[in-house]
């Protein structure tokens, strides 16, 4: 069981990803993302690591998402089995589920983002990770763990969780890539991760490194 949601923030311009999954490695299966470009997560019964990067270079040539998302799923004979969720440096979401995915599998647009999953409890664990997301003014970090962890709290993968993984990236800023690749307790550890790559020595070299708007970005 996989679950995962992309989101836009309108004032800060970041993008962020989450996903969460009863198996291992799930930030290098599903996750993908480009700046100024938009977010995708590619999963599913038999998912294709191939679709992460397709979305991504039909919306960098300018493809409206619904149409990027339907020429990479249209042209793969073996769609019925994976999942793809996209979004766009704009906000705008689409998203295929294919009817092969172990059920319940379904996707979720709202206003800036989109969440998807499979092998779903019930229906309600994506809308408990929307939930989750909007609630409060915070950090993107901070409103992403909440999604998984709403997610979880809703039902989420009786197996239990293996992996999670968080991306954010923005014009302004170095990407923040995390991720739990084996754990018991993935949703623990990447809270734990998230706050010391936010605080401390980590973060004070993480604001000298090159971003978008200034690749010559350096110590002083």
């Amino acid at each position: 069981m996989t679950y995962s949601i992309l989101v836009f923030d309108p004032e800060t311009k970041q993008l962020g990803a989450a996903a969460a999954t009863g198996s291992l490695c799930v930030g290098g299966w599903v996750l993908r993302g480009r700046v100024n470009v938009g977010l995708s997560a590619s999963q599913g019964a038999a998912p294709s690591t191939f679709w992460r990067d397709d979305i991504l270079d039909l919306l960098q040539q300018g493809k409206a998402v619904e149409e990027a998302v339907n020429t990479v799923t249209g042209a793969d004979q073996g769609r019925e089995s994976r999942q793809l969720a996209a979004l766009d440096s704009k906000g705008n979401a689409a998203a295929f589920t294919g009817s092969k995915n172990t059920q319940i599998a379904l996707a979720q647009k709202f206003e800036n983002g989109v969440a998807s999953g499979n092998l779903l409890a019930h229906e309600n664990v994506i809308s408990d990770a929307i939930a989750g997301y909007q609630e409060g003014n915070r950090h993107m970090g901070e409103r992403l763990l909440s999604a998984l962890h709403a997610a979880q709290e809703s039902g989420g993968d009786s197996r239990g969780l293996m992996s999670a993984a968080m991306l954010i990236i923005s014009p302004k800023e170095a990407p923040i890539d995390l991720r739990i690749d084996y754990s018991e307790k993935p949703l623990t550890d990447l809270s734990a991760l998230y706050e010391r790559a936010m605080t401390g020595e980590y973060r004070d070299w993480h604001l000298t490194v090159p971003t978008l708007q200034n690749r010559e970005r350096g110590l002083d």
